[in-house]
């Protein structure tokens, strides 16, 4: 299946660079691979939509931890740290 887009000047001029490079074989494999990418990016997201999703059930069936807890327990385990400049 052919796909024609437009990328712009930019985005066109950044393909002929890395295919001139010689680190792609064709511009079509540079956008399969930013296919790709986005598909992972895509499943990620997805997967972190349903973390949010259960802990917001979670939170309203009232399984929560009181602030203090958590971040007495997140001291104990990691100890006081300085915040690095």
């Amino acid at each position: 299946m052919a796909v024609s887009a437009d990328l712009g000047t930019r985005l066109e001029q950044l393909l002929e660079t890395l295919v001139a490079s010689g680190r792609y074989n064709s511009k079509s494999e540079i956008l399969r691979e930013g296919v790709r990418l986005v598909e992972e990016r895509e499943k990620r997201l997805q997967a972190l939509d349903l973390m949010l999703d259960a802990g917001l059930a979670d939170a309203q069936a009232g399984r929560m931890l009181a602030g203090d807890d958590v971040f007495a327990e997140l001291r104990a385990r990691y100890g006081e740290q300085a915040p690095s400049e």
